[in-house]
């Protein structure tokens, strides 16, 4: 018995340790088998298919649309489709080779013999990709006739034939906004702007569906869903854009060529922001290029040409060198140069801002108490610093004498400025500077934001010269985004917000995934010191010797400066006769909404330092139209000389008319409320073409005592339905009387949108800085 006992007891041992040597062996296995499914089951998958009939296709997911504040889209995706050949399914049976061939030379022009070569040397090929990213205009006669079942007898034997879905990006506005939206490459990746910023957004997932043949000669599928990207909203204002421009394209065609070949500056550039939020409403530079088709090279003429090393040279790029870059061997100087060409001026590139630092200088001593703001100050023309000799912008017309801080500002006095520095001192001048973001990174959304921390002045290199020489914005350098970004603080109370181009994303299905509000960051200066700085900022354009005088649009009170700066070459030199002229302001005067930055780099001038007016003419012609589309009424009487102004823009406007043009955007768009394909859309008229009457998103000027409300309704073909300047029939009206506009008219008192004449002779407007002797 008890050996008996003892020998089950052993078997029963011996059953367990074999019972756990299973389990652990069935737990090893499932293990191996979860690892394999994980980094080799698509693979394992295929090769199991490949040993059956089967077709797996990809679905494709669909790009997020980018569109303006308004809904106007700047960036879609339209499907395409590639055609495929299954060469394999084509030669099953004798009988379907020749009818697919030729279905392939009637629909799609394939030329047979090639085909017939091809399937010969790989009869089981199953992809031959005949044609890529055709329209489904080009695609339909073929469907329609597989479909037709009174065709029978004939496209029952047309085998192998099928499309692979894709979709292509297209920007319906061509170059609108090109250096804002950026572009995708081929693979669908984003490249610059919010096209690369927002990538990971903008994308979506590819699906799948996957099907065999089983053995009773069934499909059988199993499909996964693609998920599309998310749609982004930026906070442009596409028809804004399309003023600004419009004015920097009328620049470039008026001073081309002036006194030397090339674009009238080598970069022009613009920005308009709401002062209250941070939100861009237009940022634009000239060059600019078509998205739809960015390796043009034709987009280069009038640039300067960058060789393969990168490096600036003084040749011209002509129709001739960019004829010649097309050709393979010169591949890598177009790709140089078209790379200079996509970057954004405004966040990507550098420069010394000039005079537009003398507001942020006043600032800096009345918010730190050592100005009280009723200084005065003497410019003895020249002032002589650390060994070296600066002299005043106006030297050339003797000492300017005591100014006071308004004064100064107004005149763009340097010497003035330099002692208001001295008054400030190196630390606390340092302080501000960094309290209003120079030397930092704005962070906003958009990809390729120049860093500056190594280009401005730190404890250790500032003294008492460089202190002198940043006091009017010279000896470190800065970004558009950042002198306007921190400008809006200067003249909003005081309130720094971090700028942005994007107000809200959304789903395919347009519900919104995420709202992106204004997001203060700090008050660089109280609210009492932003009402001396707008009071300066005023006289600047409405005083006596106001530098900016010529950029104030009729009918409205705006501050601003002017700004000049020498430029400084690559060995370190700064060039007595290259320039960054510069205006930046901000309107109305009395209550500021927006605020608007115009740069010109090395204008196309002889004497490149009186070019200010230039930035200033097209700040007014900008802001004479922009102010009444964005319902900011007038401020003030008209002058007989902005009657006599706003009277030629007028006939210019009735010469359009008469011709009788269809509504174009800038760029000659259609806006017609059609897509680029000429399907139309549901976006009523296209308000993102510089046309500030035409669609359902226009919202211009209307008279003082009218309800706003009442006006816009979308009219056909971008017709000028919230014009308050044009009546039903077409014709000119004055809008404070409603009566027809006839040759006999008077003027009147509201600015309609066009091209302004660049304004009578006045002022130079400079205020050059040429000041180290």
């Amino acid at each position: 018995m008890d050996k008996k006992n003892k020998f089950t007891i052993r078997m029963q041992r011996k059953l367990v340790v074999l019972f756990c040597l299973v389990l652990l062996a069935f737990a090893g296995l499932s293990v191996r088998l979860i690892l394999i499914n994980r980094d080799n089951g698509d693979s394992y998958k295929k090769q199991v298919l490949s040993q059956q009939q089967y077709s797996s296709t990809t679905i494709p997911y669909k790009r997020g649309e980018i569109l303006d504040s308004k809904g106007t889209k700047l960036a879609s995706s339209e499907k395409v489709y590639d055609l495929v050949l299954d060469i394999k399914q084509m030669n099953n049976k004798e009988d379907y080779v020749e009818p697919t061939i030729q279905a392939l030379e009637d629909y799609f022009s394939i030329d047979g013999d090639q085909v017939r070569a091809y399937a010969q040397e790989h009869p089981d090929s199953q992809y031959y990709v005949l044609k890529k990213r055709m329209s489904y205009n080009e695609i339909s006669d073929y469907q329609q006739m597989m479909a037709d079942t009174s065709q029978k007898e004939y496209n029952q034997y047309v085998k192998g034939i099928w499309f692979e879905e894709s979709y292509k990006r297209v920007y319906p506005n061509s170059s609108l906004a090109s250096d804002v939206i950026g572009f995708t490459r081929t693979d669908g990746t984003g490249t610059y702007g919010l096209e690369e910023y927002y990538n990971d957004v903008l994308s979506g997932v590819n699906g799948r569906q996957y099907g065999y043949i089983d053995g009773d000669d069934n499909l059988q599928r199993t499909t996964e869903a693609a998920v599309d990207g998310y749609n982004v909203y930026s906070t442009i204002d596409a028809t804004i854009q399309g003023i600004v421009e419009k004015y920097l394209k009328k620049y470039n065609d008026e001073n081309k060529d002036s006194t030397r070949e090339g674009n009238g500056a080598q970069d022009a550039a613009c920005i308009v922001m709401d002062v209250h939020s941070g939100e861009v409403l237009a940022m634009a530079s000239y060059p600019t290029f078509d998205l739809n088709d960015t390796r043009n090279p034709e987009a280069l003429i009038g640039s300067k040409l960058i060789d393969v090393s990168g490096n600036s040279t003084d040749t011209v790029i002509n129709e001739e060198i960019a004829a010649s870059m097309k050709q393979e061997e010169n591949n890598d100087l177009l790709v140089q140069n078209l790379n200079a060409l996509w970057k954004n001026y405004c966040i990507n590139s550098t420069y010394e801002p000039g005079s537009t630092m003398k507001p942020f200088v006043a600032a800096m001593g009345l918010e730190d108490g050592r100005l009280k703001g009723n200084e005065s100050f003497e410019c003895t023309g020249i002032i002589e610093i650390g060994g070296y000799k600066i002299r005043c912008h106006n030297y050339t017309n003797g000492a300017e004498g005591w100014l006071t801080i308004g004064e100064s500002i107004e005149r763009s006095c340097n010497v003035t400025l330099i002692r208001i520095a001295q008054v400030i001192g190196i630390d606390e001048f340092l302080k501000y500077m960094s309290e209003y973001n120079f030397g930092l990174k704005t962070n906003i959304d958009l990809a390729g934001e120049a860093r500056t921390a190594s280009l401005v002045f730190n404890s250790s290199t500032m003294g008492p010269t460089e202190l002198a020489t940043s006091s009017f914005g010279q000896g470190f350098n800065v970004t558009m985004i950042q002198m306007i970004t921190g400008f809006c603080s200067l003249i909003n109370g005081g309130y720094y917000y971090e700028p942005h181009m994007v107000s809200k994303i959304t789903a395919a299905d347009g519900s919104v995934v995420k709202n992106i509000e204004p997001r203060l960051l700090k008050q660089t200066i109280s609210a009492e010191t932003s009402e001396k700085i707008r009071e300066y900022c005023v006289q600047v354009v409405e005083g006596a010797n106001g530098t900016g005088k010529r950029a104030k649009p009729a009918g409205y009170r705006i501050g601003g400066k002017t700004g000049t700066a020498e430029t400084v070459s690559a060995s370190g030199t700064r060039e007595k006769e290259d320039y960054v002229v510069s205006f930046l302001g901000y309107a109305p005067a009395e209550d500021p909404q927006i605020a608007i930055y115009v740069v010109l780099n090395r204008p196309n001038a002889r004497e490149q330092d009186l070019e200010t007016r230039k930035a200033c003419i097209i700040a007014k012609n900008i802001l004479t139209e922009v102010l009444p589309y964005l319902n900011i009424f007038m401020t003030q009487e008209l002058t007989d000389e902005e009657r006599a102004e706003l009277e030629a823009m007028q006939i210019e406007i009735r010469e359009q008319l008469s011709a009788n043009a269809p509504a174009s955007d800038v760029s000659g768009n259609d806006v017609s409320g059609n897509d680029v394909s000429g399907n139309t859309t549901d976006t009523g008229g296209d308000s993102s073409a510089g046309d500030t009457t035409a669609g359902e998103n226009s919202s211009a000027a209307q008279p003082a005592g009218d309800d706003p409300s009442t006006t816009g309704g979308d009219t056909a073909n971008g017709a000028e339905a919230d014009n308050p300047y044009v009546n039903s029939d077409g014709q000119l009206i004055d809008p404070t009387t409603g009566e027809v506009i006839t040759e006999d008219s008077d003027g009147y008192d509201v600015p309609v949108s066009g091209i302004l004449e660049n304004g009578a002779a006045g002022d130079s407007g400079g205020d050059t800085q040429n000041p180290m002797e």
